[in-house]
């Protein structure tokens, strides 16, 4: 008799594994929404120019950057890879993954480099601008960064690096223009 209800427990329980996991097959996958169709036009190669002005980390000078962005299977987030020169700063490269947080109401960026540095920025878009801001360590101190883009055309646009220290008052860090290429 024991045995019996727990063949009939195990049968049921078998039943409603097969029923939940039926429904789970049937359920639409999400689709990504408008916001993360707004991160399309940063897809592809870029190669960027830019000046990196005079600060504590070094001299400045002339910088350059090779981006590659491609969509992510299921269309939500954009992957990039970056190989980049810096005549103060050194040769590296990097990985970042932008996004849309629903729950936050802001884009996302998440970056690594070969450096061991990683950086975590939220963004928004306003007309033909991206700004992407962030809490950065630098040594013993944390810093504010902010990262404007402003695109000039679907295969152009406008850079700048800023940092404060008290959000506030901002200084460039490194100011360029970006070019998708062929």
């Amino acid at each position: 008799m024991k045995r019996t209800a727990m063949k009939r427990t195990a049968m049921t329980s078998a039943v409603w594994l097969l029923l939940g996991l039926a429904a789970l097959a049937q359920t639409e996958p999400p689709k990504p929404g408008p916001e993360h169709k707004k991160l399309d036009v940063l897809a592809g190669s870029w190669a960027l120019e830019g000046e990196v002005k005079p600060n504590p980390m070094g001299p400045g000078g002339k910088m350059s950057e090779n981006e590659k962005c491609e969509w992510m299977d299921g269309g939500f987030f954009l992957v990039c890879h970056v190989d980049f020169k810096s005549a103060s700063m050194g040769n590296g490269s990097g990985m970042g993954v932008m996004g849309y947080s629903a729950d936050d109401k802001a884009y996302t960026y998440r970056e690594f480099n070969s450096w061991g540095e990683s950086m975590d920025s939220k963004g928004s878009f306003d007309g033909d601008t991206w700004t992407w801001t962030s809490d950065e360590k630098m040594g013993n101190t944390v810093v504010k960064g902010r990262f404007v883009m402003k695109m000039t055309s679907s295969t152009s646009y406008t850079f700048t690096y800023e940092t404060s220290s008290d959000g506030a008052k901002w200084t460039t860090v490194v100011d360029g223009k970006a070019t998708r290429e062929k």
